[in-house]
């Protein structure tokens, strides 16, 4: 072994330390519990930040389709079934859902709200676990004819439930001789969705896809395709895939590149963080650092008999580099526990918090999902403890160092 039982055993003295010492352990405690917290923090932080960027690209991509296809030229997409039956024929699309979508003003009982209308076909609705999978109340099969789905935020802030009738504006009127006159169309709810992302819920409705076109006037024409793929992560390579079989009708816009400014924000964000969090365990070490040099100078007098004895420099070097990493070792041992328990109950934790403060700590209006996220990375989590082991060693060289250049006359005269 590296360590001997002489070694070992001189180290964990050095750790329990006597009344005259307390104040060393306590520096070592506190060095311990420093680098607890900071792993776990650590752990935590990262794990909710992967948890917002899966479930968020999740609920975004599962409404929005992995790419797009728009016109090439101005206006709505044309013959659009004879481009989607080629799309279909590209391997690796697994789905492609012609689209109609717009925005409109809807009013019900006096009250008015904006809204985006997205018109799909019903069998598009059904087959889209995103939607389909998520009805609280009414049926998938209800949408249909001149009924429509709504989110379950929206259907809360008007007072809607299922059967109840409400009123889209469109935002091209009919020219009149009196001027401009709005363009207004009722339509029943059959379906109330809870997707769990607040700006979906609150703001989107959800029309079949001939009724759309009549409503937005855009005739046989659909605004866009939406294209499913089985791997959205090679989505470059897909979109190259799809280029021949829409050359020169269409043009390809990836997820990408729709919500770039968005996830680029979330890894900037998720990489910033890790380095403010990562000064805590860098402050930690530090006071490592400071209680091995009290302790080498506190104990000048043992490493002078130790040394007078038999002891090598090696041999006292490696007894003050266990007492130091051994505090290392377990406050990371004991964040890492910390931190993998409080990510796989966060969601537990938050409701007892709110329970006990009375406050919401995770309002869905803010942070657009309504259940706090945690999504472990087990080669984050290696790569923090690693970290942590890494500096909480670093920290121990210098103090085993100092003892082991300690001149043993000189210890012994002045003591």
């Amino acid at each position: 072994m590296i360590f001997s039982a002489f070694e070992r055993m001189v180290a964990m003295r050095y750790l329990r330390a006597r009344r005259q010492e307390g104040f060393i352990s306590v520096i070592a405690w506190f060095s311990l519990l420093g680098i607890g917290l900071g792993v776990a923090t650590l752990i935590i932080v990262m794990a909710v930040m992967n948890g917002f960027r899966a479930e968020l690209l999740g609920r975004v991509l599962g409404l929005n389709g992995h790419l797009n296809i728009y016109s090439a030229a101005p206006g709505p997409l044309t013959d659009f079934d004879a481009l989607a039956d080629r799309v279909r024929q590209v391997p690796g699309v697994t789905n492609v859902t012609p689209t109609v979508e717009g925005q409109a003003l809807v009013t019900v009982r006096g009250m008015a709200s904006g809204a985006v209308v997205r018109g799909v076909r019903p069998e598009d609705f059904r087959v889209r676990p995103t939607l389909s999978k998520h009805i609280l109340r009414g049926t998938a099969d209800a949408f249909g004819e001149d009924n429509v789905a709504i989110g379950i935020r929206m259907a809360q802030r008007l007072g809607l439930s299922v059967g109840d009738q409400i009123t889209l504006i469109a935002p091209q009127g009919n020219a009149t001789a009196f001027g401009t006159v709005p363009r207004m169309r009722g339509y029943n709810i059959g379906a109330i969705f809870d997707v769990g992302m607040f700006e979906y819920d609150n703001s989107f409705i959800f029309m079949p896809l001939e009724q759309a076109q009549l409503f937005f006037r855009t005739g046989d024409a659909v605004t866009s395709l939406e294209v499913f793929v089985a791997d959205p992560v090679q989505i470059r390579a897909q979109r190259a895939a799809l280029q021949p079989a829409v050359a020169g009708i269409g043009r390809v816009v990836d997820w990408q590149q729709s919500n770039a400014s968005f996830f680029t924000a979330l890894q900037v964000e998720r990489n910033v963080m890790f380095l403010i969090l990562s000064l805590i365990i860098m402050v930690a070490a530090f006071n490592i650092i400071s209680s091995l040099i009290m302790l080498v100078k506190d104990k000048g007098r043992d490493i002078a008999i130790l040394r007078t004895m038999g002891a090598t420099r090696g041999m006292i070097m490696r007894i003050f580099f266990l007492s130091g990493a051994s505090v290392g070792v377990m406050g990371t041992v004991g964040g890492l526990i910390l931190g993998v328990v409080f990510c796989q109950n966060i969601e537990s934790i938050r409701q007892f918090i709110q329970m006990l403060s009375g406050t919401e700590l995770f309002s869905p209006e803010i942070y657009f999902l309504s259940q706090l996220p945690a999504k472990i990375d087990w080669g984050e989590v290696a790569q923090v403890t690693g970290m942590a082991l890494g500096l909480s060693f670093a920290a121990t060289v210098y103090p085993s160092w100092r003892a082991a250049r300690l001149d043993p006359v000189e210890a012994l005269r002045y003591e």
